[in-house]
């Protein structure tokens, strides 16, 4: 049965090989033989050792902060890495791949899509304590992200779009749809645009997006229109564009929007969900079949990476594919 000092031995060689590539091993093993003879070594128990996992996630989620991550990006993290450290119950030296596969395996009920994000978060903590120099191994490094289907989006047609429009019953309603389908902004930048940010003359608007970064999105004469009187028929001074229907005025909270979307959907009784997002999808799909270009699409949507702008490619050249079929005998 191997010793403590044997085990020693034999953690130090393979520390020393990852470090080392080129060392002469057999040397090694020799020299450390020597060595640690002259000592005795128990090695500690897990009882010995200090739980330092919620620790660890503390000064992970600090770093964090201070890089410039958003709260409700840290509230996620936080939320998913307390779920882990709870379920795994180990100090972080002692997390090992198996831990993080059983937990990621151990609810039947999450889809793939809940695991992918569980992972991503796993891995970008782990990953960052390898690179402050806390832990030598990521012990998530292996785990392959689980395949997800892929799931075009769903934009409304030109005769869907005229449907919801009609389905508008106050100018407040109208105006948000047509300016989440003019500028197919996030629901998040719809929500923080203010008033002043407004220009009247450009038909723009200056929206605030992921990462803090600024970016001009732009009004239809239609929007603009709708926009006027929205505004018109306001007598406060919230500094947002959006408010709240009745005192104290206040700026929109991402549920209330989502809910005069779900009230709009309601009415017009189309087939496809309707929500903040929808108008998104709509604008670059119509976009992109009207000629606009891929890079310029990205740049409108504040996407940083143009493969996430590319599914929408994707779907036009699908709707081509079936025009060809209709109008080509």
């Amino acid at each position: 049965m191997i010793n403590d000092t044997a085990r020693l031995a034999t953690d130090l060689n393979v520390v020393i090989s990852t470090l080392s590539p080129d060392i002469d091993m057999h040397k090694l093993e020799v020299r450390l033989e020597e060595v640690l003879s002259n000592y005795e070594i128990h090695r500690k128990t897990q009882k010995d050792i200090v739980n330092d996992l919620a620790d660890k996630i503390e000064v992970f989620l600090s770093s964090r902060k201070i890089e410039g991550l958003s709260d409700l990006t840290l509230d996620g993290y936080k939320i998913e890495l307390k779920k882990f450290a709870e379920h795994v119950n180990k100090p972080v030296v002692q997390v090992n791949t198996s831990d993080i596969r059983k937990y990621l395996a151990h609810n039947s009920k999450w889809m793939m899509s809940t695991v992918d994000r569980k992972l991503s978060v796993i891995k970008s903590f782990f990953g960052w304590l390898v690179r402050e120099e806390m832990l030598l191994r990521d012990p998530s490094a292996k785990i392959k992200a689980p395949k997800k289907p892929k799931r075009l989006p769903k934009g409304l047609s030109i005769e869907e779009l005229e449907i919801v429009r009609e389905s508008c019953q106050t100018v407040r309603e109208r105006a948000l749809i047509e300016v989440m389908y003019s500028t197919g902004c996030r629901l998040s930048e719809i929500r923080n645009m203010k008033k002043c940010d407004i220009n009247i003359q450009d038909m723009s608007i200056l929206v605030i997006g992921k990462g803090d970064k600024e970016r001009i999105v732009y009004l239809t004469f239609r929007a603009l229109h709708q926009l006027r009187k929205y505004l018109k028929s306001r007598d406060d001074d919230c500094p947002y564009l959006f408010i709240t229907e009745r005192k104290p005025f206040r700026q929109q909270s991402k549920r209330n929007i989502e809910r005069i979307v779900d009230v709009i959907e309601q009415r017009s009784k189309i087939a496809k969900k309707l929500t903040p997002h929808t108008f998104r999808h709509t604008f670059a799909t119509l976009a992109m079949e009207n000629g606009a270009e891929l890079t310029d699409v990205q740049h409108l949507l504040g996407h940083e990476d143009p493969a996430t702008t590319l599914v929408y490619a994707h779907v036009t050249e699908e709707r081509k594919k079936q025009a060809h079929k209709r109008h080509i005998l």
